[in-house]
């Protein structure tokens, strides 16, 4: 796919991994719409950050585990700003509880209703614009291996990753879904005294950057022989 004049919907494209994607995108002459939940203030960065790129970005409050706010924003894009053909499902959350008898029900649903429903509400939200296109999904290793931070967590990526290879199936030719599974990036996401530890855990001794994984999504977008994979960026931590 070429890139260029494409709309593309980045969820949480505010911050971390979803604005490394944001700002990707721009490089390649996107024009994209930039969802935040809470932080105007970033969504707002991100945006200024697009325009010095000489890209066009649109920003777009809501929480993707409401369908109402979805639809409701959606409806709302001008004319011009509809007909998306990328979406990147990046809003994601961790827990606040990670060993398996401290998560209780209201801690799994609310990590299940961002990094899965939310995926499943905006996917069919944007399919009723979107003819032809792709869309990548972004895991995380701990949908491969369990991962290090709760089961809850780890659960809802390896959802988000069955729930792109249903997609894949159903989507083709005429849209194309795949997934991208980073291994820890650095990101606010990750307290500091943590991220030493887990950069010895992959064999490049360093845990990754939002670039980088930014750089696997834009791979997928732009080839057009690839659907139903996932595409795993952990610096060799999980090997099959």
């Amino acid at each position: 796919m070429e890139l260029k004049n494409k709309v593309a919907l980045v969820t949480g494209g505010d911050r971390g991994i979803g604005r490394a994607i944001v700002l990707a995108l721009a490089r390649k002459g996107a024009r994209v719409i930039v969802n935040y939940h809470r932080n105007l203030q970033a969504a707002q960065e991100t945006k200024k950050q697009v325009e010095e790129l000489g890209a066009d970005a649109y920003i777009l409050k809501f929480d993707v585990s409401k369908r109402k706010e979805v639809r409701d924003a959606l409806l709302s894009l001008p004319e011009d700003w509809r007909c998306i053909e990328i979406l990147i499902n990046n809003a994601g959350i961790l827990g606040s509880k990670f060993q398996f008898m401290h998560i209780d029900d209201e801690e799994w649903d609310r990590v299940f209703n961002i990094n899965v429903k939310g995926a499943f509400i905006v996917t069919q939200e944007v399919l009723r614009f979107m003819k032809k296109g792709k869309i990548v999904n972004i895991a995380s290793i701990a949908g491969r291996n369990g991962g290090t931070v709760g089961a809850h967590y780890a659960a809802s990526k390896a959802a988000l990753i069955g729930l792109t290879f249903a997609l894949a199936s159903q989507l083709a030719p005429e849209i194309l879904v795949n997934a991208v599974a980073p291994g820890p990036v650095d990101t606010e996401l990750i307290p500091e005294d943590r991220k030493s530890s887990l950069a010895k855990l992959s064999l490049l001794g360093r845990i990754a950057t939002s670039d980088e994984v930014a750089h696997a999504v834009i791979f997928l977008l732009e080839n057009d022989y690839i659907t139903g994979s996932v595409v795993d960026v952990n610096g060799g931590r999980y090997m099959i």
